[in-house]
């Protein structure tokens, strides 16, 4: 679980680093502090082009928060077929997708009273 003194910034930031060291594409910050009943405060979305792909970016922003700042996510989900993964650090979510599926369930929509923060990438 989230240690109490890593804040959300320094979490977003290796997260949003991990994710760009394997090239994830599409990297989205959702901020749901100002929405009611909420499970966390940030989702981190992301996108893979392969099974390969999304399975790097999930074991980059694992390695790179361990390293860095000495945590764990609390629950990880999908990584058997690789399409969806989600990861929970407590508060803050990371989705990553395949491009089809994220397309499909379209979050991004669903949170639409999120703000939204577009990460821009160089590659």
């Amino acid at each position: 679980m989230a240690k109490e003194n890593i804040s959300a910034d320094q979490l977003i930031s290796v997260i949003i680093s991990g994710i760009e060291d394997v090239k994830g594409k599409e990297i989205n910050i959702l901020d749901l502090r100002d929405i009611e009943n909420t499970v966390c405060d940030y989702f981190i979305i992301c996108e893979g082009t392969s099974n390969t792909q999304v399975n790097a970016i999930v074991n980059s922003v694992q390695k790179k928060v361990s390293k860095t700042l000495k945590d764990h996510p609390w629950h990880i989900e999908g990584v058997d077929n690789a399409e969806w993964v989600l990861m929970d650090y407590v508060n803050v979510v990371v989705h990553v997708f395949q491009k089809q599926i994220r397309e499909y369930y379209d979050i991004e929509s669903l949170w639409g009273d999120a703000k939204t923060t577009l990460i821009e990438t160089s590659y």
